[in-house]
């Protein structure tokens, strides 16, 4: 209800319910800038029409960025500096250890990864920050973040929590002692798959100011149409979840234990799903012959949709698919899904 209604008080007989886009790069600013407008690289109203909504959801402090590693990037630039750890899941985003493994340990910061199933028993001593993905993309592994939050306090580490699989309508970090969440919303956030976009959001106001600063000095500011895409596309957030999930579920239900499958991977709640076939050869005929599939990368769309991950170099088995539950007619999405599994 906040979120759908995060306008409606502001708005007087005339104005527009859906945010205009605003594209301008300068506000007219004479004499003392007593405005927040001051300049397009800083503040957008589009832009901010769409943060006001994502906090109504996260309920804290949001920063929108163009893409989820943007946001990723910006999480990390305001919470580490030259000597710190940081730990992150092997099982986990693998652009996130891309960045830290070959561009920021150019900068003294170092990284470690464990499997995410490993988190609950590890030393966080030695970590400035400590990096949870649960559900772990791909791999779908679960890790208490009410405990690890725990674990990090006592330790003196800041815990941000990747919670792009299940959006804050499914899964609340801050809420079980997170410091910052980071969210790619080119997923089920925006829903979809025709913009890029990202967010952070905390309740701890020095990182909050320190990441809105490095997005002010980097330019790292979304665009006010891909901010008005996601806008819209959150005002049917709740319901595109509650099909794609039930779907996911109708699914698993179905699906496990098929002759053509070697496991069936679900977490019990979300969308995604990870199947795993006995070679890469199978894999791929499943998403290619399948005429309920895109195949295609990212996941959180209205189309189903499926992708071999082991070609990115993640570490799951070649014939492991990450298969994004989309909102099509549960019964038609089933029954095709079953018909491509009887033919492999």
């Amino acid at each position: 209800m906040a979120m759908l209604h995060a306008r409606t008080g502001q708005l007087e007989n005339g104005d527009p319910i859906s945010p205009p886009i605003v594209t301008t790069a300068k506000y007219k600013l004479s004499g003392t800038p007593d405005t927040p407008y001051t300049y397009g690289r800083d503040i957008n109203p589009t832009v901010e029409a769409t943060e006001a909504a994502i906090r109504a959801l996260e309920q804290a402090p949001v920063i929108a960025f163009p893409s989820g590693m943007a946001a990723i990037t910006a999480a990390l630039m305001a919470t580490v500096k030259a000597g710190d750890r940081v730990l992150v899941p092997s099982d986990g985003y693998y652009v996130t250890r891309v960045l830290l493994g070959d561009i920021l340990s150019d900068h003294d910061i170092h990284l470690d990864a464990i499997p995410t199933k490993a988190f609950a028993a590890a030393d966080l001593s030695s970590y400035a920050v400590v990096w949870a993905e649960t559900p772990s993309n791909p791999g779908l592994d679960l890790c208490s973040i009410r405990s690890l939050s725990e674990a990090a306090k006592a330790s003196g580490a800041t815990l941000i929590v990747d919670n792009t699989t299940l959006t804050p309508l499914l899964q609340r970090p801050l809420d079980l002692g997170a410091d910052m969440i980071v969210s790619s919303d080119t997923k089920a956030m925006a829903g979809h798959s025709d913009c890029l976009y990202g967010h952070i959001a905390t309740r701890d106001e020095a990182l909050f100011q320190k990441a809105w600063k490095w997005r002010k000095v980097s330019g790292s500011i979304p665009d006010p149409f891909a901010s008005f895409l996601v806008h819209r596309g959150l005002m049917t957030l709740e319901l595109r979840l509650q099909r794609m999930c039930a779907n996911a579920q109708a699914l698993a239900d179905t699906i496990d234990g098929h002759a053509a499958i070697e496991a069936v991977k679900y977490p019990g709640v979300g969308f995604v799903m990870g199947l795993t076939f006995s070679s890469e050869s199978i894999a791929e005929r499943f998403i290619e012959d399948c005429p309920a599939i895109f195949a295609s990368t990212s996941f959180g769309g209205v189309h189903t949709s499926a992708e071999r991950r082991a070609r990115w170099g993640d570490e799951v088995s070649d014939g492991f698919v990450r298969l994004s539950v989309g909102c099509e007619p549960t019964d038609a999405l089933v029954a095709a899904i079953e018909a491509t599994l009887e033919t492999l």
